[in-house]
């Protein structure tokens, strides 16, 4: 072992009684617990003044070192935070988009955290399978609930309750107040289920042919239009108060002030009380960036949250009876819900789990790269293999499980990059916390009692986090002239349809007696063009394929590597 780098252990496994050996000196020898770690540099705050000393940087742990236990833990802990915010936030705007009971609701968390705790153990894995093929990529991947489905399970669930498939009701001033249909969630479970097969079958396709239909023109105009859709139908609206119909200020109901006139301090939408405790959240974010630990910066979305509840529960914004009414134990199928296929929603899941399987491609590559590993080679085409074959199958165990498609996180990419530690062992006991976490229901309860203003705050914070790795892989597109067309051609309909939400929802309104086949198909398109990020990929993905790379084209890019290739050798020399 050198004094900066933790080498990967021998391919050969050790006998029995070697490894109770190695296991016993781990728990009773301060080495097996501390070993060499800076844990001073991990806790140690960026305070503004004072003398500054540069210390050695912390060992790098790799892949399959041998890790200290409080070290394993302490960055597994990291992990399971880092992550936590983008956990809850799914089920829990699902929930509100469904109005749904606070029981059913935190039990929705539970299985969230439950379910990704233990398809993250199977990610993380490498298991061979036949032919040379192989499940889970075999590098610290955790998965959470794919950003991508919240846009379009938003768009079903509007269809459902515009074809009576869930109950409304019309006010006398026109007001409609949706009322609670879990059934929803079970056909949304239901189809993600079936059309986890796509992605299972995309996972055996060359992973060359996969980087040339989806190249980062694609996948980075996808991801960045998932982040903005989400602040602009989710982020900003709770942060402004709620995102349940509140923001439309209804004249009648238990809608007309936020987050319910049942709430303990109810107030219109955007009331300046909601925008602070809101901006409260966002500024702690900024502020332990600024000053935090490297511990904090990990888990600032997590400060966030917890000074937000601080103060708005000294505030009396804070409804505890989520938390009286939870459970202090549960686990996966406490509740169940009726899984159903809702037909015009397979067209539009079967294009979910392909963005989710460009993410995953996208994140594994990154994963590997901070990991210090291979990005090319039949290693590194063997783990996107398997991290796509194991995103497919955790999207139909997870609708097992009562949560929707999961998908690999990139989140904790930055977690191992500022610990220095890509250590499987740290990754396990992120999964054991995830688990616990989901298990001890009183967490869900007291996660689903945060505050409106306050979850959006941060969450909008997360979001942008989301459009910005968007932005980031379309940086890597050298723009030639044929470039520029495509990302034009596909934001003209991501853009468009982003900003004005309801420009596509009536454009089969005056088709005049459809049969149920033909109407299927009307919402299946009507659902597609109303999630931005879908009919952007679409376009995106057709044009890619069909135009030509014109000469130029070509010498424009063979310029911009040679540009690169010159300055990376005058870096190194």
């Amino acid at each position: 072992m050198s004094a900066s780098v933790h080498e990967q252990p021998s391919e050969t496994h050790p006998p029995k009684a070697g490894r109770i050996s190695r296991l016993k000196k781990k728990v009773t020898t301060r080495d097996g617990w501390l070993g060499d770690y800076d844990y001073a540099w991990l806790c140690a705050p960026s305070l503004p003044f004072g003398n500054h000393k540069k210390s050695r940087p912390p060992p790098f742990y790799a892949l399959d070192a041998d890790l200290p236990l409080v070290l394993a833990m302490t960055s597994g802990l990291q992990h399971a935070l880092a992550m936590l915010a983008g956990l809850i936030t799914p089920p829990i705007i699902f929930a509100s988009a469904l109005s749904l009971d606070s029981e059913t609701s935190a039990y929705m968390i539970s299985a969230s955290l439950i379910g990704c705790g233990i398809l993250s153990l199977v990610q993380m894995s490498r298991f061979p399978l036949f032919g040379g093929y192989y499940l889970g990529t075999g590098l610290l991947s955790v998965v959470g609930t794919s950003f991508a489905t919240l846009s379009t399970a938003d768009a079903i669930f509007n269809s459902m309750y515009n074809d009576g498939t869930c109950p409304s009701t019309t006010a006398a001033d026109g007001t409609i107040t949706r009322g609670a249909c879990p059934d929803a969630y079970g056909k949304v479970l239901g189809t993600s289920l079936i059309c986890s097969f796509l992605e299972m079958g995309m996972s055996f396709m060359p992973s060359r042919v996969l980087q040339r239909i989806f190249p980062p023109l694609v996948t980075g105009t996808v991801i960045l239009l998932i982040g903005a859709s989400l602040i602009g139908s989710s982020g900003i609206l709770n942060w402004g108060g709620g995102s349940n119909g509140c923001q439309d200020f209804p004249t009648s109901g238990i809608f007309q002030l936020c987050p319910t006139t049942l709430a303990p301090r109810p107030l219109p939408w955007a009331s300046p009380e909601f925008i602070g405790l809101g901006f409260l959240s966002f500024i702690s974010i900024i502020i332990t960036e600024l000053f935090g630990s490297p511990f904090l910066k990990n888990i600032s979305i997590i400060v966030g949250l917890v000074v937000g509840c601080i103060v708005a529960g000294a505030a009396g914004y804070i409804d505890n009876s989520s938390i009286k009414t939870a459970p202090a134990i549960t686990f996966l199928w406490v509740k169940t819900f009726k899984i159903g296929v809702y037909p015009p929603a397979i067209l539009p899941m079967l294009a979910v789990y392909v963005s989710v399987a460009m993410e995953a491609i996208g994140d594994i590559t990154a994963s590997a790269e901070v990991s210090r590993l291979e990005v090319d080679g039949p290693e590194f085409d063997s783990r996107i293999q398997g991290g796509v074959l194991s995103d497919g199958v955790g999207g139909f165990l997870s609708a097992l499980f009562t949560v929707t498609p999961l998908s690999i996180f990139a989140q904790n990419n930055g977690v191992i990059a500022i610990t220095r530690c890509a250590n499987r062992g740290a990754g396990r006991w992120c999964c054991a916390f995830l688990i616990l976490f989901g298990v001890l229901g009183k967490v869900a309860g007291a996660l689903l009692a945060i505050p409106n203003p306050v979850l959006g705050g941060v969450t909008t914070f997360l979001f942008a986090s989301v459009a910005v790795s968007g932005a980031r892989v379309l940086s890597y597109v050298p723009y030639a002239r044929r470039d520029r067309f495509v990302l034009a051609a596909a934001l003209s309909f991501g853009l468009g349809d982003l900003l004005v939400p309801g420009v596509f929802t009536h454009l089969f309104d005056r088709v005049r007696n459809p049969n149920s086949a033909l109407q299927g198909l009307f919402d299946s398109i009507t659902i597609i063009l109303s999630t931005p990020f879908l009919a952007a990929g679409i376009v995106a993905v057709v044009l890619n394929l069909i135009l030509p790379h014109e000469s130029a084209d070509v010498e424009e890019e063979d310029g911009v590597e040679q540009v690169d290739a010159e300055s990376q050798m005058q870096e190194e020399k």
